[in-house]
C-alpha cells in the first residue's frame, strides 16, 4: 500500500520507490481531481536533484497528459518552494513535486500541493490513497512525455524570476545594501543555489559557495542542516571573516545558519529570531504556530508582545492550516521549516534565509547579538533531541507500550498535563517538556525534550530510553 507521511510520500528508491508506484501515485491524484470537478485542469510539476527525480517527474506527467490533464513541467531543477509559489500564482488546483527533502539519498518521493500553494493535508492525501487502492491496470493512462509536448498538452516552463522577484518585493533590499554582509551559502548539492544567489546578489552581499554542483549522493551526507553536516560552513565562516553562513536542505524548504562566530543555531533559536524580529523591529502584529516539538521560548516572546502561540502536531500542513485559521505572522518547527505571513503558505528556507539576512541590515546587530538580547529578557531552554531505527516488529512493541498501554517513564518533576495526539507529549509544571513519537516520514522514533538546564533535558529523554530499552 502507498501510504502519505507528514511530508508527502516518500519511499527507498528501487523498492517502493518504482516507476509503476510514481505512476499509480499520480493516477491516483488524477481520479481525485476529477471527482472534485478538475478536470483538464493545468498541474504544475517540479523536481530537485535527486536520482531518478527528473525521470520520476517525466513519468507523472505522461500519466497527466493520459488522463486528460494539462501539465506545466518547470524544466529544471528547482527548489520546492517555487514549485508551491508556481501553483499559487497561476491559481492552479493541485501541483506537485519530486523530491525526498531532506532524507538520506537513497529516498526518493512525491508532494503533493494544493489550490493556494499548500501542503495537501490528512484528508486530502487519505482521499488520494484511497483512489489509488481502487485502481485497476487500465485506469493508469499515459501519453509519451515528447508526443504530448509536441502535440501542446504539456507546457513547460521556468518561473524563476518571478519567484526571485517575490521575494525581492518582500525585503528591505535597500538596508541589505548599506549592510555591507558577507554570506557564505552551503546549498548541500541541493536546489537553493541559483535562487539564493541571485537574491543576495541583487543586495549587493559578497557571496561564497560551497557544495553547489550536482550530486545526487549529496557528498555521503545527509542533505539536511545539522552541527555535523554543516561543519565545512562553519569552518569556512570563520576562516574567511563571514557575516554569515546560510546552507538549506536538498529541496530548500528547510534552513540551516551559521553564525559569525562558527556556531550552528538550531531551527529553534532561528524561529525565535525571525519572530522576535518581525514583532520588535518590523512591527508587525500577530500570533506563530509552531509544532509540538518545537520551543516553547515562542510562547514566552508571543506573551511579552501580547500574542498567541499555537501548538499543533509535527506536519507543515498542520502549521500553515493554523497559520491560515489565526493569521498567524509565522509559522515553523524544530527541524527547520518555516512560513511567513504575505508569502506562500508553506515551508521557504530561501524566503526565511532573505528575511535572516535583512535582520542584520536592519539591525545592524549580529545573529549572536540579537539572540543575547532575546535570552536576556526571556530567560534559555535549553533543548535536546534523538532517534531511533525501529523495525516494523519493534514500532509495534513500541506502540502497544505507549498508546495502548500509556506507559510513560517515571519523572522527578510534577506533571502538568499529557497529550497523545501526536506521539506523547509530558508538559511539566515548571514549564519544560519532553515528546516521543514516530516519525511521518522515516522509519524513526524520535525523542525531543526542552528544560530549564541542559541537564534536565537529557534527563527526561534518558528516561524515555532507559524505559523503552533503547
Amino acid at each position: 500500500m502507498i501510504k502519505f507521511g507528514t511530508g508527502g510520500w516518500r519511499a527507498i528508491i528501487a523498492d517502493e520507490f518504482t516507476k509503476e508506484n510514481i505512476r499509480l501515485v499520480t493516477a491516483g491524484l488524477c481520479a481525485l481531481m476529477e471527482k472534485e470537478g478538475h478536470g483538464g485542469a493545468v498541474v504544475c510539476l517540479g523536481y530537485d536533484r535527486r536520482f531518478l527525480s527528473k525521470e520520476a517527474m517525466f513519468w507523472s506527467a505522461e500519466v497527466l497528459a493520459g488522463c486528460g490533464f494539462r501539465p506545466f513541467v518547470i524544466n529544471r531543477s528547482v527548489p520546492t518552494p517555487l514549485i508551491m509559489f508556481t501553483v499559487k500564482q497561476m491559481g492552479l488546483p493541485y501541483g506537485l513535486a519530486v523530491t525526498a527533502s531532506h532524507n538520506p539519498a537513497i529516498y526518493n518521493g512525491i508532494k503533493i500541493f494544493t489550490a493556494g500553494g499548500r501542503d495537501a493535508d490528512v484528508t486530502v492525501t487519505g482521499k488520494i490513497e484511497e483512489e489509488i487502492a481502487g485502481l485497476r491496470p487500465e485506469d493508469v493512462r499515459s501519453i509519451p512525455y515528447a508526443d504530448a509536448l509536441a502535440a501542446g498538452i504539456i507546457q513547460e516552463g521556468y518561473p524563476f524570476n518571478e519567484y526571485v522577484d517575490s521575494i525581492l518585493q518582500m525585503i528591505d533590499t535597500k538596508a541589505i545594501r548599506r549592510a555591507r554582509l558577507r554570506v557564505a551559502i552551503d546549498p548541500m548539492y541541493g536546489v537553493s543555489f541559483s535562487s539564493l544567489r541571485t537574491i543576495l546578489f541583487t543586495c549587493r552581499c559578497d557571496v561564497d559557495m560551497i557544495h553547489e554542483q550536482h550530486d545526487t549522493l549529496f557528498g555521503g551526507r545527509m542533505p539536511a542542516p545539522s552541527a555535523e553536516s554543516l561543519r565545512m560552513l562553519s569552518t569556512y565562516v570563520v576562516d574567511n571573516r563571514c557575516d554569515l553562513g546560510i546552507a538549506t536542505d536538498g529541496d530548500a524548504d528547510r534552513l540551516g545558519v551559521i553564525d559569525e562566530h562558527g556556531n550552528y543555531l538550531h531551527a529553534n533559536t532561528l524561529l525565535v529570531l525571525l519572530y522576535y524580529y518581525l514583532l520588535k523591529y518590523r512591527g508587525w502584529k500577530g500570533s506563530c504556530v509552531r509544532n509540538n516539538s518545537t520551543t516553547h521560548l515562542l510562547d514566552r516572546v508571543a506573551a511579552d508582545f501580547g500574542e498567541k502561540c499555537y501548538e499543533v502536531p509535527v506536519g507543515f500542513k498542520y502549521i500553515s492550516a493554523k497559520m491560515a485559521e489565526t493569521d498567524a505572522i509565522i509559522g515553523g518547527e524544530s527541524s527547520g521549516g518555516l512560513a511567513v505571513r504575505g508569502h506562500i503558505p508553506g515551508k521557504d528556507g530561501i524566503y526565511a534565509a532573505a528575511l535572516l539576512v535583512e535582520m542584520l541590515g536592519v539591525t545592524g546587530k549580529s545573529v549572536a547579538r540579537l539572540y543575547r538580547e532575546i535570552t536576556e529578557k526571556y530567560g534559555m531552554l535549553y533543548y535536546e533531541d534523538a532517534s531511533f531505527t525501529m523495525t516494523p516488529a519493534r514500532k509495534q512493541e513500541m506502540q502497544e507500550l505507549i498508546f495502548e498501554q500509556k506507559k510513560i517513564p517515571e519523572f522527578p518533576g510534577e506533571i502538568e498535563r499529557i497529550n497523545r495526539e501526536d506521539g506523547c507529549k509530558v508538559y511539566f509544571a515548571d514549564g519544560s517538556w519532553v515528546i516521543c513519537r514516530f516519525s511521518g516520514t522515516e522509519p524513526l522514533l524520535r525523542m525531543a525534550a526542552e528544560g530549564n538546564t541542559p541537564e534536565q533535558a537529557k534527563d527526561s529523554i534518558r528516561r524515555w530510553r532507559e524505559m523503552l530499552a533503547l
